[in-house]
């Protein structure tokens, strides 16, 4: 007998499994316990592996029999599973940092947040900071260990973005490019490792660039990129050529938003370019994984994804323009604006 596809199933099924739970949290469990960094070695069982893990084999082997299921894992003789290609990415440090985001969202510390949805959307305010009693950023800033593993997350969601971005837009002809909010630097060393001209400046809270001249080594640019720790709420740096806020706008409600482009503003030349990097959403009824997020941003952050003509309101009240939106070869776009 041949199992129904979803699109197959009675609608109050594709309901049902929708609501469910299961799967994301079986495949959590799995990332927490290393499953993936046990089997790396070759196939083996849960009796194998139950002493190294101290776990019970049988309920280990009824989880990897479920990750099987999933197309993570692959039964062999002798109830022995190997990985397959899709769970090679939840090797620790695999590309993409699958285990890292999945530690993040299988956390306690977020799922405390999405308890509270439905009193975000009574209300318009973050669960997040009804469950824990402080803003999602601040939580982070006294909780190190998991700001690393979100910054491995944010990587790992948007690697594709940063070779798209500086592929699709001409960097060259700027002196100077500001990433504002940008982390660990991943965007701004993806953007000079192909355009040579340009220097950068990394301007993000103290903690947040903690691990950025790791990675600004690693991709050979750390010579060309100045380290600036700050808070955009107070101000940026002032006389670049380009500012570039990659998934920033989309954290912060209307009236922080402003705050933010107005000291861009302030602080750009004034024949300078902002480059707003943001999944921009399709109208109507497509599918989107911008849609998606948007519920992230709504329950976690307060913050919201935009329309084309919304990003173009947003920015007309902090007197820019919006001049263009350029897509790349990835979910964002980059909005180019200038000083209106």
């Amino acid at each position: 007998m041949t199992a129904n596809t979803p699109e197959q199933l009675p609608p109050h099924i594709q309901l049902i499994q929708m609501g469910a739970a299961i799967t994301s949290r079986t495949v959590c469990v799995a990332a927490k316990l290393g499953l993936a960094d046990q089997l790396a070695s070759g196939p083996k069982s849960a009796l194998e592996l139950a002493g190294p893990m101290q776990v019970h084999a049988p309920s280990l082997h009824r989880l990897m029999r479920t990750l099987a299921s999933l197309g993570i894992l692959t039964e062999q003789s002798a109830q022995r599973f190997a990985l397959t290609s899709l769970g090679e990415a939840l090797k620790t440090g695999a590309p993409g940092s699958a285990r890292s985001s999945l530690l993040v969202f299988g956390s306690a510390w977020q799922r405390g947040a999405w308890d509270y949805m439905e009193y975000s959307v009574q209300t318009g305010k973050p669960g997040f900071d009804k469950a824990h009693g402080v803003p999602f950023f601040e939580y982070l800033a006294h909780h190190p260990e998991q700001a690393s593993l979100f910054s491995e997350t944010m990587i790992g969601l948007h690697n594709q973005e940063p070779p798209a971005v500086a592929a699709a837009y001409g960097f060259a002809d700027f002196k100077t490019i500001v990433d504002v909010g940008g982390a660990t630097g991943n965007m701004l060393a993806t953007v000079l490792s192909r355009h040579e001209g340009p220097r950068g400046i990394l301007f993000d809270r103290p903690h947040v660039v903690t691990d950025a001249p790791a990675l600004l080594t690693a991709g050979g640019v750390s010579d060309r990129v100045t380290i600036v720790p700050g808070d955009f709420f107070q101000s940026v740096p002032a006389g670049a050529d380009a500012y570039i806020l990659s998934h920033i706008i989309h954290d912060w409600d209307e009236d922080q938003c402003l705050t933010i482009l107005g000291h861009v503003r302030k602080a750009m030349n004034p024949a300078g370019r902002l480059l707003v990097v943001e999944m921009v959403l399709p109208s109507g009824d497509a599918a989107h994984q911008g849609k998606m997020l948007d519920m992230a941003m709504l329950v976690l952050l307060g913050g919201q994804e935009r329309t084309e003509s919304e990003y173009a309101s947003l920015l007309g009240k902090a007197r820019f323009r919006l001049a263009r939106v350029v897509p790349t070869n990835s979910a964002a776009s980059i909005l180019e604006a200038v000083v209106a």
